[in-house]
Order: C-alpha cells, then sequence, then structure tokens
C-alpha cells in the first residue's frame, strides 16, 4: 500500500529537532521518500498538522492497566518496601490470563491513543507464568502496538517460580520472531535474585542474543541487600555476573554511588528513566545528568503518555537546575526509539526519513506562535499533548484514524477491562501482603 500523509510539518527527529514542510510518503511498511507525493499517490489529508515519529515508552508495566480504582482495605504503606508487600505483588498474584490479556489490550490502545508506538514491558504474573508473554504479544498485535517483551524473574514466590520465569524468557526468545514483538530477559531487582537465578537470566540473554531488562536501586533497600548478601554494590553485583551489556535495560538508577554510576556508564546499558513513578512511591530522584547519554524515559506502569511523562521528566530536572533545557528531555525520549531500534534491527526507528520503519504520528497541534527547530522544545514542554493525537500509524498500517483504534472496538476493549477488572479485585482481596523480606532491611 502507498499513502502520503500530505500537507503537514514533519519532525525529522527529536535528537537533534529538525522540522521540514513536506509529505512523507509511505510505500509498505516503510518510509519511501520525504518530499513532494506524486500527485497520483493516495492522500492522507494533514495540512496544518504536525507528522511525527511515534513516541517509545522505554519501561513499562501493562499489567498494572487495570490497577485504576484497585480496593485496598489495608494500612497504608509506610515505604517503598510496604508498597511492594501490600500492592504489587498482592496484584501479580491475582492476575490470570484473562486479566493479563484484558490489561494488555486496553493498556496498548491507551498507549496506541495517545501517540505511543512502541513500549518495552516487564511482565509478572507469578501465578500465570507460562505462556504469558505470547497472551501480552497477541494483544499488543492485536491493537497493531510494537513490543519488546520479558517476563519479570523473581525468587520472591520460590525456586519453581523463579525456574519457571527464566524459562518463560527462554521460550519466547526462542519461539518464531512476530513482526511487531521481540524478547528481553526479565529480572525483578537484584534484592529478589538469589545468584543462581540470577546467573541463569544471564546465561539465556546470551544464548538468546538479548538483553536483561532489570530494576535497579530503585529504593536504597536494593543497594542494602546487596552489601548484606554480598559485600558489593548492586552495579557491582549485576557487572560482576555479566548482566550490564550494551543490549541491557536498567529501570530506575535512583541509589548509584559515584563508582556506581561509572560502572553503569561505561558499560553502555542504557537506563530507563521513571520521573513520575519515582514521585509517586517517594524513592528520590535520579542522577539523570549523571547517568551519561543513553538514559530513556519510561512510566513504570503509570500508561504510556510520552507527552505526559517527559513534561514531568523536565519540569523535574528543572526543579533540580533552573537551566535544564527541553532537549535534554527530548534528546532521552528519543533515545527510547534508538534502544527499541536496536532490538528490532532497524536503526532509524524513532526518525522520518527514507527507508526508516513507518511508526507515524499525525498531531492536530495549531501552535499560537512560530513553531521553529528552536522553538519546538517549548511547544512540547507547555503546549503539545495526547489530546493532540489524530492519526497514528505503525508499521505502515493505520491504527488510529480521527482519535479512534481501527483494528479493534475501543468501546468493547474498555467494557471488558471493567469487567475483567472486578474479578480481579475479587480475587485480591483474598491474597495477603507478600512476606518476602530483602536482607538486612528492618
Amino acid at each position: 500500500m502507498t499513502l502520503a500523509l500530505a500537507g503537514g510539518r514533519v519532525l525529522t527527529s527529536l535528537d537533534p529537532v529538525r522540522l521540514i514542510d513536506a509529505d512523507v510518503v509511505v510505500e509498505g511498511r516503510r518510509i519511501q521518500a520525504i518530499g513532494a507525493a506524486p500527485a497520483s499517490s493516495p492522500r492522507l489529508d494533514c495540512s496544518g498538522c504536525l507528522v511525527m515519529p511515534g513516541n517509545v515508552c522505554a519501561h513499562t508495566h501493562l499489567y498494572s492497566s487495570l490497577a485504576r480504582g484497585m480496593p485496598y482495605t489495608l494500612e497504608p504503606p509506610a515505604n517503598f518496601m510496604q508498597i511492594l508487600q501490600r500492592i504489587w505483588w498482592r496484584l501479580d498474584r491475582a492476575l490470570d490470563e484473562e486479566s493479563i490479556r484484558a490489561s494488555a489490550l486496553v493498556g496498548g490502545v491507551e498507549a496506541m491513543l495517545s501517540g505511543t508506538t512502541t513500549v518495552i514491558d516487564h511482565h509478572a504474573s507469578p501465578r500465570a507464568i507460562d505462556g504469558s508473554l505470547d497472551v501480552l504479544a497477541g494483544a499488543l498485535e492485536e491493537v497493531g502496538l510494537r513490543s519488546i517483551l520479558c517476563y519479570e524473574t523473581t525468587d520472591r514466590d520460590g525456586e519453581q517460580a523463579a525456574a519457571a520465569g527464566v524459562q518463560e524468557n527462554r521460550r519466547f526468545l526462542e519461539s518464531a520472531r512476530r513482526p511487531l514483538a521481540r524478547g528481553m530477559v526479565g529480572a525483578h531487582a537484584s534484592f529478589t535474585l538469589s545468584p543462581e537465578t540470577l546467573d541463569a537470566c544471564v546465561d539465556v540473554a546470551r544464548s538468546g542474543g538479548a538483553g536483561i531488562h532489570v530494576h535497579v536501586a530503585e529504593d536504597f533497600a536494593d543497594q542494602v541487600d546487596s552489601e548484606a548478601r554480598f559485600g558489593m554494590s548492586v552495579a557491582e553485583r549485576l557487572a560482576k555476573a555479566g548482566a550490564l551489556t550494551k543490549d541491557a535495560l536498567l529501570a530506575h538508577c535512583v541509589y548509584l554511588s559515584p563508582s556506581e554510576l561509572r560502572i553503569v556508564v561505561e558499560s553502555g546499558t542504557t537506563i530507563a528513566h521513571n520521573t513520575r513513578s519515582n514521585m509517586n512511591n517517594s524513592v528520590g530522584r535520579a542522577l539523570v545528568e549523571a547517568l551519561g547519554d543513553r538514559v530513556a524515559l519510561g512510566t513504570d506502569g503509570i500508561g504510556a503518555d510520552m507527552f505526559a511523562e517527559s513534561q514531568a521528566a523536565h519540569w523535574r530536572a528543572r526543579e533540580a537546575a533552573v537551566f535544564a533545557q527541553p532537549t535534554e528531555t527530548l534528546a532521552r525520549l528519543a533515545n527510547g526509539a534508538r534502544f527499541a531500534g536496536g532490538v528490532f534491527g532497524e536503526p532509524s526507528l524513532g526518525r522520518i526519513e527514507a527507508g526508516a520503519p513507518a511508526d507515524l504520528v499525525v498531531l492536530d497541534y495549531r501552535p499560537p506562535a512560530r513553531l521553529t527547530d528552536e522553538t519546538f522544545g517549548a511547544h512540547w514542554m507547555f503546549g503539545l499533548s495526547a489530546r493532540h493525537v489524530r492519526d497514528v500509524m505503525v508499521d505502515g498500517e493505520m491504527a488510529v484514524r480521527d482519535g479512534r483504534v481501527t483494528k479493534l472496538d475501543q468501546d468493547k476493549v474498555f467494557a471488558d477491562a471493567s469487567a475483567a477488572a472486578d474479578l480481579l479485585f475479587a480475587r485480591l482481596e483474598t491474597i495477603e501482603p507478600h512476606p518476602f523480606q530483602p536482607a538486612g532491611v528492618p
């Protein structure tokens, strides 16, 4: 199929920002040309609109999609560990195949409607591990979303569940590649990983040609546990195990010492910074400016709206340093596409250029002041939002048209999700807080 996105202002790159007035001609799954489209080409009128590459969410948990409004009758958590024990580690044990699928569908639809075309997901469902990544991949393919998936391997639910998590990652990596889905090897965090389980994750990643996707020093308890059990910091432990490679993705990295920062930066890994989640969980602020030039942006399960996430990241950076510029945050958003492009073998993912994958978003945005390369960052931070998303294309196919997903009935998706949430919440009432406790943490 050939289609020209015609008459719009085109953002060809977020890093550096480059705007041109041109048509974008799509042929099949790829961008064929940027410029004046042939008169004979079928056209999508983008006059007065902004055409941009699809956003990438570099770290999320789609299983949290049904958690809004989740009933809670326990004592309020007083710290991050209690948040895990009383909320998230109860929710993930309540998940079954139906709720996994419903979470992925509604989360995928919301991502697409917000202009996010790729999600990098970190999944956990300790009582429904086997085949769970296929359930996720299948649901996201129905939406038309590009994804990179892994299972959150952990010892917190026992040796059998840990082994099943390793095997689920192995199975998904070894299964036939899907057009829109790829795999990584998921690991929860150092404080819930035995030496044997961490080694198994690294072995699967190495044999599968993939990277490790792991939470790192999100809370200081991770460091306390690593020192108590292994006499070394989290980054030192991961580096010693061979987990810190250029294919790895580290989420959070809030509590890294100067020596650990050097280890992480020199390893060439990518770090997923999750501003809103860090604020919500009151874990502190990552030293983003010290983490090098491979920092990407994720949501940690707070949806997949990268307009909202990048704006929060910018304002948090400004709170710490008034000279922080929008272009710095936009470069981190672009890093998510760079990472995803590496996993898919598509180095031009996240850019609008000839030969690049046709992952595109049309924004119905009417700038109240001049929109140029120099002013674009201010428009992004103070004007643009998910409400401007009109059309979305992924892999050359229209996935959103005039604010509605095209591949399924989005009203039914939300209705089914609500029904699945009621059943999920009923199961949740029977599940006690998780007893797992890190070493050395009172």
